[in-house]
């Protein structure tokens, strides 16, 4: 529904094989010269397949999708990848014709070049076309049929955005396109040069839709849906079809995949095992005697969680409290709480406490990075405050996620405190389902050992 995004697209693929191109003759000039460079004319072969990658690569990787909308920052990283793949292809050539001219001078100055330039050129690209639509070009005017949350919340998304080109014209309510008014409507749309109505209508007003989108063909006025039931959508949400049937899918989850959930489980059980052979085997018998020392019990503890499914599971962690028999009673741990002992607050700081999950992780309880599991206790507390915790469980637990690198690990004693603490938890394993890439989980990881080193934490 982004206006010109077609033209967007080819106006920027067309400007970045451009770059390449002028890039690719420059940098093969500063490398040798131009008469060697004419001389040796397999090198142009190697220019066509430089363009025929970036085109596929770039398409493939989503590299134009939504250009002017989403942080640059991601851009910059898809350009990054994207300039990598075309000095490997570069290279391989080279090895593979046995050049011995045009080498590592001109690698150097094709991929510095281009990369530079085409960050340059987005960048202004991105602006020109800010700024044009600002000024009213390339835009077309929106109308919304809807006054309820549904259509404020559009209205917020989409046409207070100038990169999706529409000029907000206003919102018509429901019950003003009725019967005897369906004329006014139509007259509406004439004055005001409407291009575009997005219908977001209650059921209730759903019997004036035939006529509606009637009065808007005979002015030809593109028609667009936004489905009533939007807010039982997550912001990842699928549209697919079924045979001849549309479908709306609530909540698009990357590792519903079966090669992405070989791919999570391969780097946990590689990075599980480095972890124990590497770590645990040395770390181990010292915490296991400061543990002996610095307080009666055992070295380890065990708790029923609640895992992938639903299925319960025996969380394994190191021992950070003074033994007491178990119970069921949802008593959160409190700053200064006494039941920590002191080697157990040390460990709780530098999440030093959770290395033992590691063997859960080999056991294919858990997963290295995902949402934190929950004991019985705090499960059937936190189902008061979200009544679609079990939505959590769609992936393995994971020893940290990204509730936990940004501050929300355990409990508070203020109940309404713990429960906006908890629903805000909740909300961010819910974005890391349907977001996961494997790049988010080394992000996620990093994140985690650096929090640990620094003891920043935010354990209690």
């Amino acid at each position: 529904m982004i206006v010109n995004k077609y033209t967007i697209y080819i106006s920027r693929l067309l400007g970045d094989l451009v770059l390449l191109n002028v890039a690719f003759i420059i940098s093969a000039v500063l490398a040798q010269s131009w008469e060697i460079l004419l001389q040796r004319n397999y090198m142009f072969l190697l220019l066509v397949i430089l363009n025929f990658t970036w085109y596929f690569s770039s398409n493939l990787s989503g590299l134009y999708e939504d250009i002017y909308l989403r942080e640059y920052v991601n851009h910059f990283i898809n350009l990054f990848k994207g300039t990598f793949l075309l000095v490997l292809v570069t290279i391989a050539f080279i090895f593979f014709v046995k050049e011995d001219l045009f080498t590592r001078n001109f690698i150097i100055y094709l991929s510095a070049l281009y990369f530079i330039s085409v960050n340059i050129w987005t960048i202004i690209f991105r602006k020109f076309l800010k700024l044009i639509r600002r000024r009213g070009f390339s835009t077309r005017n929106l109308l919304i049929v809807g006054s309820g949350e549904v259509a404020e919340h559009f209205k917020k998304e989409v046409c207070d955005v100038p990169g999706f080109g529409y000029k907000f014209i206003g919102f018509i309510n429901e019950a003003e396109i009725i019967h005897d008014k369906l004329a006014d409507f139509e007259k509406y749309l004439i004055e005001n040069k409407v291009d575009d109505v997005v219908i977001a209508l209650a059921d209730e007003a759903s019997v004036n839709l035939e006529r509606i989108i009637r009065i808007c063909n005979i002015n030809a006025v593109k028609i667009h849906f936004v489905p009533n039931y939007f807010q039982f959508l997550s912001e990842r949400f699928q549209v697919s079809s079924l045979g001849n049937f549309p479908i709306v899918t609530a909540r698009d989850e990357p590792l519903e995949e079966a090669s992405r959930r070989f791919l999570k489980r391969s780097f946990d059980i590689v990075f599980s095992s480095f972890i124990v052979v590497f770590v645990f085997t040395w770390l181990l018998p010292i915490i296991s005697i400061l543990i002996k020392i610095d307080s009666k019990g055992k070295v380890f503890f065990y708790q029923d969680r609640i895992g992938v499914r639903n299925k319960k599971f025996r969380l394994i962690k190191f021992r950070t409290m003074f033994e007491s028999p178990e119970t069921n009673e949802f008593v959160a741990t409190k700053p200064n709480d006494p039941r920590v002992t002191r080697l157990g607050r040390f460990l709780r700081k530098f999440n030093i406490d959770e290395l033992p999950q590691f063997i859960n992780v080999l056991k294919g309880d858990m997963s290295v990075v995902g949402p934190r599991p929950h004991a019985i206790p705090y499960q059937l507390k936190y189902a008061e405050y979200f009544e679609e915790i079990k939505l959590r469980h769609s992936v393995k637990p994971g020893i940290t996620g990204w509730a936990q690198i940004h501050g929300l690990r355990g409990d508070v004693e203020d109940e309404e405190e713990n429960k906006k603490r908890t629903l805000q938890r909740i909300k961010y394993d819910l974005w890391y389902i349907e977001n996961w890439s494997f790049k988010l989980d080394l992000q996620i990881i990093l994140i985690t050992i650096w929090q640990m080193i620094s003891g920043r934490t935010n354990a209690i």
